[in-house]
């Protein structure tokens, strides 16, 4: 089926392609997913992300979210390290996450890096703009903020709570998106008469029905006219 935006969202490298989850809520279609890169299900990855497994393995697991512009990539000539990235994540628009471990119910702020060889202990905030510097190890259930990111304070009950619940909401939004973004042209064409019809009709004029069948006539539909479909004069004719 033709797409609205055709991309090239999945790359081999060396004969390894990306493994995504069947279950998957959305790989947007300007995201480039890259090499040997594993995602998982319920996970997303926006618009204009970059996930990069060329020269290592990248690691993503369930209900995690990568979020507008970020770049997740690995490391090989300057030291040896995989990316992994737990479930439950959110990584911020524009984050920068290298080479690096982030466990479970963790959130990297907007434009915050975690860099090579560092662990995001779970239940962790990097706040955003932050910048975790090689080799730090961010202690589980405190926030951390700054560059070079320190331990600002430990997280309340609630705000560990939050990190989940923010997952969720995205998996949802992120069926959304996928669903729009599924749509060929033809299903766009339709979805912009309906909104026309809507703000033009009347409310007191008859109402297209849902109910309707595809190859039905719909009373009052502006658009089922011989100007706008020629094939329906031609049937009348008939």
């Amino acid at each position: 089926t033709e797409k609205l935006v055709p991309s090239t969202r999945f790359v081999a490298v060396d004969g390894v392609a990306p493994m995504v989850s069947e279950s998957t809520s959305f790989v947007a279609p300007s995201a480039s997913i890259i090499g040997d890169v594993s995602l998982g299900s319920n996970s997303s990855v926006w618009y204009g992300a970059t996930v990069r497994g060329d020269v290592n393995k990248v690691t993503i697991g369930e209900n995690t979210s990568i979020g507008d512009r970020a770049v997740v990539h690995v490391a090989k000539i300057q030291g040896d390290f995989a990316t992994s990235i737990g479930s439950n994540v959110t990584v911020g628009p524009c984050a920068v996450v290298h080479a690096c471990t982030i466990e479970d119910g963790c959130v990297v702020g907007a434009s915050a890096q975690v860099m090579d060889g560092s662990t995001v202990k779970a239940n962790s905030i990097v706040a955003p703009g932050s910048v975790v510097t090689p080799g730090t190890t961010v202690t589980g259930g405190t926030l951390w903020g700054g560059s070079p990111a320190k331990q600002i304070r430990e997280l309340t009950t609630e705000e560990i709570e939050s990190i989940t619940e923010a997952a969720t909401d995205t998996v949802e939004l992120a069926a959304m998106h996928a669903s729009e973004c599924a749509k060929d042209y033809k299903q766009v064409a339709e979805d912009e008469e309906r909104m026309q019809d809507a703000l033009e009709r009347d409310p007191d004029y008859i109402q297209p029905s849902s109910a309707a069948s595809d190859d039905q006539e719909i009373r009052g539909d502006i658009f089922n006219t011989t100007l706008s479909h020629p094939e329906e004069g031609l049937k009348q004719k008939q």
